[in-house]
């Protein structure tokens, strides 16, 4: 059967216009976006989606995307992709595509449901993200080791002892881009080398897929015949699933039995996941586990002047200071702010300078100065706990020992009061703070690990405060 482009795409705005008829941002920004054009990928159709300008892109990027995934996903059916291009106006020429048979549609599970594509889009698992290469990653002292041996298993896949290689950190740190830089390193070298990108997300479902359909032999071939390196990104998420790792464990056998490269990538610790499996931990940890962290002021500002000279942006000095201070967080605020001063400067007419950039990220910036929730901030990435928890009553282990942490750095670096800590920490009284610090202060002569966190996490404050 054939749809007419403006049949299916009228279909979709009619339906989240009728959902959400008093969002006027939203019926201005969604308005003039267009369906321009569909491509069929292994991994499923994707469709893309034109709007009039950048600005345009971002806010629905940011604000709409997951909506308009949702809308797509009841109509369509089927796995599918979301690529959103600037086309400076609307298309005009309506498109045709095919859609599935309605009887081969599968039926409908919430856990089945097709995967809505973020921004920036993912990549389908045989295809690699052509940006992401060893000579657009900035190397600093936070991601050196993990920059070397990656570099070093591309240059050698499977033959030396990084087998698996775990790269580990927080999230919009550059683990994407390294793991896919080890894919296109090797494509480059070794143009007959199946490299194959994953998601632990798309591998799960792929799994539950193929077990519904009774194709599990499908599955196997793809994954440990067709496929000389494994690229996984987000592992964390096969904690959620029991079964599933049944699979995975003897994928990852099969590759280290035939000499062939696994690289993982994980927001936390292999053993920091919860609901992995000691053997799949076990395997995990048996080669090489390269940790990334939160970059310092200087290899930011490195960072930010060679996005700006991608970008063809001129930054002053004064500009690439400012926005690298404050983007404290991730690399990707770090783009994302300098794509913020970029559109408001387009958009006004004015060139970039201090002021502008002040007024447009103004909400990003703290004056320069650290703060309590800074600090909960970055112990609770560090602990692998929720922010909340750490202001909440509850009084597990690991999570009393990251709140005691927290408030032993906030008195050490902040010039805070013990009844304004408890009370930044859901309203403690002043001697559960002085318990904690205390406690902290005692246990640092004779737990390394608390010392080594205290450390770890006053290296990031460092880098925050610049001082």
């Amino acid at each position: 059967m054939l749809i007419q482009e403006e049949q299916f795409w009228d279909q979709i705005k009619g339906n989240l216009k009728a959902k959400n008829q008093n969002n006027k941002p939203l019926q201005m920004w969604f308005e003039p976006t267009q369906l321009v054009k569909t491509e069929d990928r292994n991994s499923g159709r994707c469709f893309f989606l034109g709007v009039p300008t950048e600005l345009h892109k971002y806010w629905i990027s940011q604000n709409l995307l997951d909506r308009i995934c949702s809308e797509i996903s009841a109509v369509y059916q089927n796995p599918f992709q979301i690529e959103i291009v600037v086309t400076g106006e609307k298309n005009q020429s309506p498109i045709e595509f095919e859609a599935p048979a309605q009887e081969n549609l599968p039926r409908h599970e919430p856990q089945m449901a097709p995967q809505p594509w973020p921004n920036p889009p993912q990549y389908p698992r045989d295809m690699l993200n052509p940006d992401y290469t060893f000579s657009t990653f900035v190397v600093g002292r936070n991601n050196e080791f993990a920059h070397a041996a990656s570099y070093s298993i591309s240059e050698n896949p499977g033959k030396g002892t990084i087998n698996p290689l775990f790269i580990c950190g927080p999230t919009g740190m550059g683990k994407t881009h390294l793991l896919t830089a080890v894919g296109n390193q090797i494509r480059s070298k070794k143009p007959e080398a199946r490299v194959m990108y994953v998601s632990a997300e798309r591998f799960l479902n792929e799994w539950i897929s193929s077990i519904r359909r009774k194709e599990m032999h499908k599955f196997r071939m793809r994954y440990r015949e067709q496929c000389d390196v494994l690229l996984m990104d987000d592992v964390q998420v096969l904690g959620r699933g029991e079964a599933v790792q049944e699979e995975f464990f003897h994928t990852l056998n099969d590759f280290f039995e035939k000499g062939q490269q696994v690289v993982v990538a994980s927001d936390r610790f292999p053993k920091d996941i919860k609901g992995l499996e000691d053997r799949i931990r076990t395997r995990l940890e048996w080669g090489v586990v390269a940790d990334i962290q939160m970059p310092d002021i200087e290899t930011r500002v490195a960072i930010l002047r060679y996005k700006a000279e991608a970008k063809n942006i001129f930054l002053p000095q004064d500009v690439v200071t400012y926005i690298s201070r404050i983007s404290k967080r991730s690399i990707r605020e770090l783009e994302g702010n300098l794509n913020k001063v970029k559109m408001f400067s387009e958009l006004q007419g004015l060139p970039i300078n201090l002021e502008l950039a002040k007024r447009v990220l103004a909400a990003h910036d703290d004056a320069g100065t650290l703060t309590t929730e800074d600090i909960q901030k970055l112990v609770a990435d560090h602990f692998k706990v929720r922010l909340p928890d750490l202001k909440s009553k509850a009084r597990t282990k690991p999570l009393v020992i990251a709140r005691q942490v927290a408030m032993y750095l906030v008195k050490r670096h902040l010039d805070k009061s013990l009844i304004d800590i408890g009370r930044a920490f859901g309203g403690k009284d002043h001697t559960t703070v002085i318990n904690a610090l205390r406690r902290i202060e005692s246990q640092q002569a004779a737990d390394l690990e608390i010392k080594r966190s205290i450390e770890e996490l006053e290296t990031r404050i460092h880098n925050i405060t610049g001082v």
